[in-house]
């Protein structure tokens, strides 16, 4: 797990310093009306990085199989209304969460990342899956921040 906390810590220092040299414009871009600017990416990221947290805390203390419940991403976005929202406060607390996503992932073991969780459609994976494809989540959207529109 020590190669995902790494890649965690890394896609937060990078992504920090590329949104804070965007202007206000580029931030705000979108590339069609149903697609998320960029500050609204950060927005969505912010929102998974919420319900992985209680997911990622959750799980060490609740009934196993963990059953993961989804959540309705569009919906967070535009209620949260992530689109007008100032840059540096969403900056301080995405960064805020993820630092403590990235303790808890340091604090497992291997007994706690083999613990059972199921999906909306009952599959079956463990809690290093789901902690590892968060953070290829987290890059798999940096990616599209960092992409010109």
């Amino acid at each position: 797990m020590n190669d995902s906390i790494q890649k965690l810590e890394r896609l937060l220092v990078q992504t920090e310093a590329y949104l804070t040299s965007c202007s206000e414009e580029v931030l705000s871009q979108k590339p069609a009306p149903n697609k998320w600017s960029k500050r609204e990416i950060l927005g969505h990221l912010i929102d998974s990085a919420i319900n992985n947290l209680q997911r990622f805390t959750e799980i060490q203390y609740a009934e196993k199989p963990y059953v993961i419940r989804n959540y309705r991403q569009d919906d967070l976005v535009r209620v949260n209304d992530y689109q007008h929202a100032d840059l540096q406060e969403l900056l301080i607390l995405w960064k805020s969460l993820n630092r403590r996503i990235g303790i808890i992932i340091a604090a497992q073991t291997d007994a706690t990342l083999s613990y059972e969780i199921r999906f909306a459609d009952n599959s079956a994976s463990d809690l290093r899956f789901l902690m590892t494809d968060y953070v290829e989540h987290m890059e798999h959207h940096i990616l599209q921040i960092r992409r010109v529109h």
